[in-house]
């Protein structure tokens, strides 16, 4: 295998000492398994460093939304002159599909069910906690998680494309340390991406193989959802998305990627204009007025005087901060890859715009459906939810309308295409982590993370150990959001000095 680096022998090994670590029974090393440790670790981060989550995460909305009103705002993600790649829809379609589409899927009905019933703080009326499930339903998939994601995309597009850098996450950081990077730091920073990238995506390949096995439990009434069920739709799944993966980035993931938000498109709308349209649209814009005007206060609040509040907001929106903070190496270095040519202000309003309000119409589709069934039609989604897992709430929901056959074939088919897109997508960009940023990493290298990825995720699915890889991920997250801090600065860094690059060209072309 030619050009492959350090980081991807010690991702590697320490990768299969995880899988290891995660088989072994709780009974044989009851104080030292894999659950129990990050448990406890992941417990004191989100307990006495919520507040950080919060801040960071914030605070890279905050930089976002400089950019696109700054005067860097005209900088090109490559060298000036360069067009975009891909159009707009595919361009979507691909950030889209590698960034959340099948967590929408898995939690769009599921989560303001949830939040219903066990709301982020007391409401006085039921309408209430609808509004306000709503409302967090947006704050946790809206501008804050596409914020890290366009941050970190943003500076290794900029550096990768305009600058000449490999296409790692270490490159971003050489303003501030020059050549350190190309040493023992650097690839420590490289190490701990593709840690969080491989347990990441391994954890939602785990899900979603247990929501596909969900839907066709119900499709076909006969066939349980079993974990053997669940392994087989791993192993079949691997050799569709290993096959994507060797077909390359402009065939595969390309086309997957417009037949998912193509998928998307139709069974959003089919539900929308057959379900309960007048209330759905309604509580869309009301919901989305109440996200802007109280988006300020949710960005910052903390809950220092109800413990059961900061409970919640630990359970969910320090978890979710920590979750796509974990994700952000992966879904970064992806949409770094396919933005090349797009201005800065292009880059930045695209990746917080328009998958923020897809995200909230999802929502409010599916998880509006879900509460008009509970509160108007007197139908218990809460309890089947509680009893069958998140994964249910999707098919009990299309279980209330029309076609409901043909619309939970097409949602498993739409689970199956972004679990084959993020699959795919993560076998690309850990080619890319582990051979110096090469743009077309070599095929059995990304064989290998393939293999991986999905090992990892059918032996901690039969070892029940999918809750502590997931933890292990955002463990991970700790360590990166201080590396993100400083690509931040590194990114107004290297802004500044291009500022005066291009005032200094300006004013010799006057004088001329």
């Amino acid at each position: 295998m030619q050009k492959v680096s350090k980081v991807f022998f010690i991702s590697l090994a320490i990768s299969l000492l995880f899988i290891i670590w995660g088989v072994i029974p709780a009974d044989v090393w009851p104080n030292w398994n894999l659950d129990t440790v990050t448990t406890l670790i992941q417990g004191f981060l989100v307990t006495r460093f919520g507040w950080f989550y919060l801040l960071v995460t914030t605070g890279f909305l905050i930089f976002a939304i400089f950019l696109i009103v700054s005067k860097y705002g005209n900088i090109v993600l490559g060298k000036d002159g360069d067009k975009p790649e891909y159009n707009y829809l595919t361009w979507f379609g691909m950030l889209f599909s590698a960034g959340m589409g099948i967590g929408l899927v898995f939690w769009g009905a599921a989560e303001p069910i949830w939040h219903l019933h066990l709301p982020p703080f007391p409401t006085e009326t039921e309408a209430e906690a609808a509004r306000v499930s709503m409302q967090h339903s947006f704050f946790h998939w809206g501008f804050h998680p596409w914020a890290v994601y366009a941050t970190l995309a943003l500076a290794l597009a900029y550096f990768q494309f305009r600058k000449d850098e490999p296409g790692l996450i270490s490159s971003t950081l050489k303003p501030l340390y020059g050549n350190k990077m190309n040493g023992g730091f650097g690839t420590l920073i490289n190490v701990i991406a593709v840690f969080a990238t491989v347990f990441g995506v391994a954890t939602s390949l785990g899900l979603g193989a247990q929501q596909i096995g969900s839907g066709i439990e119900f499709v076909s009434g006969n066939i349980a959802n079993t974990i053997y069920l669940q392994l087989i739709i791993i192993a079949v799944v691997t050799v569709l998305y290993m096959m994507s993966a060797l077909t390359g980035l402009n065939r595969g993931i390309k086309i997957l990627s417009t037949t998912n938000i193509v998928i998307a498109i139709l069974l959003m709308f089919f539900l929308l204009f057959t379900g309960p349209t007048n209330f759905i649209m309604n509580f869309f814009t009301t919901t989305l007025g109440s996200y802007i005007s109280n988006l300020p206060e949710m960005s910052f609040r903390m809950a220092p005087f109800n413990e059961e509040n900061a409970t919640w907001l630990e359970d969910w929106t320090i978890f979710y901060w920590a979750w796509w903070i974990a994700w952000a190496p992966f879904v970064g270095m992806f949409i770094a890859r396919v933005s090349r040519g797009r201005t800065v202000r292009e880059f930045v309003v695209g990746v917080l715009l328009v998958p923020t309000i897809f995200g909230a119409l999802w929502f409010s589709v599916f998880g509006g459906s879900a509460i008009h069934l509970e509160m108007n039609e007197g139908i218990d989604i809460y309890s089947i939810v509680n009893d069958a897992g998140s994964e249910a709430a999707l098919f009990t929901v299309l279980e209330n309308f029309p076609l409901t056959g043909i619309m939970a074939v097409l949602a498993v088919l739409l689970i199956s295409t972004f679990f084959i897109t993020s699959a795919d997508s993560a076998t690309f960009v850990l080619g890319m982590q582990t051979t110096n940023g090469d743009l077309n990493p070599d095929i059995k290298v990304k064989v290998i993370w393939g293999v991986v990825q999905s090992g990892t995720a059918a032996v901690l699915l039969w070892q029940g150990g999918l809750a502590a890889l997931q933890t292990a991920s955002i463990i991970a997250a700790f360590p990166f959001a201080i590396i993100m801090i400083m690509i931040v600065l590194s990114v107004i860094k290297a802004f500044r000095e291009e500022g005066k690059l291009y005032e200094l060209k300006r004013r010799k072309r006057e004088k001329n």
